[in-house]
């Protein structure tokens, strides 16, 4: 800086000569060769010297221009970036090509000054048009791609999809990717990671089966699909939060993403704030086979009901079926005719009672 200053200095000295030389002061003024280099020198120091004094302000506030500016492109996706840079380029050549027109017109710098413009303009409308239709343009890329086992749900135009750890325990979240279901990019935060590393190293067997369940799915989805690991100590708005919840739900609002988590309360709070969520959860309990009043089943029923002369059997998913006055047909295979079905947010329970022959 203090160079810059030193330069500075002297470029201010060579247009002062200039005036000067172009006015009647340069008769008032018998400047010799000596004169003229003391004050070359002089210039050169003095804006020196302020370029050195300034240097810690600018520094932190070029510090903080760079941090504002790398968490406003966190914001920005990826491909926006990519087709805008795209954009401007494009932008940038038609302009130079038009600019050519104005290059004879040498009135007040009329030439000049429509050129710039016309850089401006046309710089802004690229990054514009190529913003608003990048989706479009990817999308033309990608339909030429050859098949690829490890592409599937890593479509451009999808948001990236962030786990949390309760959907990485759970394991279904690779069978799911398995299917192709699942698009977009997806995103492990590292704190996601040192909370799965302190579940798997816990002192709890159960916890510590869990943690390490949680890491092997982890390593069979990076081998088989490839996921993105977010280096959040970069991201100062995050150190500050201590609960991993809401450290969680902060990511998605930034990455403009999604969260899959099969974690209820989770899932409560970010429709609060606004986070689209993707429920493991309520996916299963939407696939499970829709079962109507009237119908008839065939079950073996396991055990006693929470009511008196209550009966439970299970279906092959996991949903629960309580039959009345089926108690004394606990052990054995019956058929029974669905009465009610009632939908609840830990999942489907069925109704039924024996079926009169």
């Amino acid at each position: 800086m203090s160079l810059v200053g030193v330069l500075f200095g002297y470029g201010v000295f060579l247009l002062l000569r200039l005036v000067i030389r172009g006015t009647e002061l340069s008769s008032k003024l018998l400047a010799t060769e000596t004169h003229e280099f003391i004050a070359a020198v002089g210039c050169a120091l003095v804006f020196g010297l302020i370029f050195y004094l300034i240097t810690p302000l600018l520094g932190r506030h070029g510090q903080n221009l760079a941090k504002n500016i790398e968490t406003d492109l966190q914001k920005v996706p990826t491909n926006e970036i990519v087709t805008g840079t795209f954009g401007l380029l494009i932008g940038l050549v038609i302009a130079f090509l038009i600019s050519q027109i104005y290059s004879g017109i040498d009135i007040f710098y009329i030439g000049t000054v429509l050129s710039v413009l016309t850089y401006l303009f046309l710089g802004y409308l690229g990054i514009l048009v190529a913003t608003r239709k990048g989706k479009d343009i990817l999308s033309i890329f990608s339909a030429r791609k050859s098949s690829n086992p490890k592409a599937k749900g890593k479509a451009h135009d999808a948001t990236p999809k962030i786990l949390d750890t309760s959907v990485i325990i759970d394991g279904r979240i690779a069978d799911i990717m398995k299917t192709g279901f699942i698009e977009g990019n997806i995103v492990i935060p590292e704190f996601v990671l040192v909370e799965l590393r302190h579940i798997a190293d816990s002192s709890d067997g159960l916890k510590r089966n869990r943690g390490r369940r949680g890491l092997d799915i982890l390593n069979r989805i990076q081998s088989e699909y490839g996921i993105e690991i977010y280096n959040t100590v970069a991201e100062k708005s995050l150190d500050e939060i201590p609960e991993v919840d809401v450290k969680l739900l902060k990511l998605a609002q930034i990455m403009n993403g999604k969260v899959v988590t099969n974690d209820f309360n989770l899932n409560k709070v970010a429709t609060i704030k606004g986070v689209e969520v993707l429920n493991i959860n309520e996916l299963a309990n939407t696939l499970k086979p829709v079962v109507l009043p009237g119908e008839d089943m065939t079950l073996f029923l396991v055990k006693e009901g929470k009511e008196s002369n209550q009966a439970v059997a299970y279906l092959d998913d996991g949903t629960m079926i309580v039959v009345e006055e089926g108690r004394r047909y606990i052990g054995q295979t019956i058929n029974v005719t669905v009465t009610s079905v009632l939908q609840t947010a830990a999942g489907r329970m069925i109704f039924a009672k024996p079926k009169r022959n």
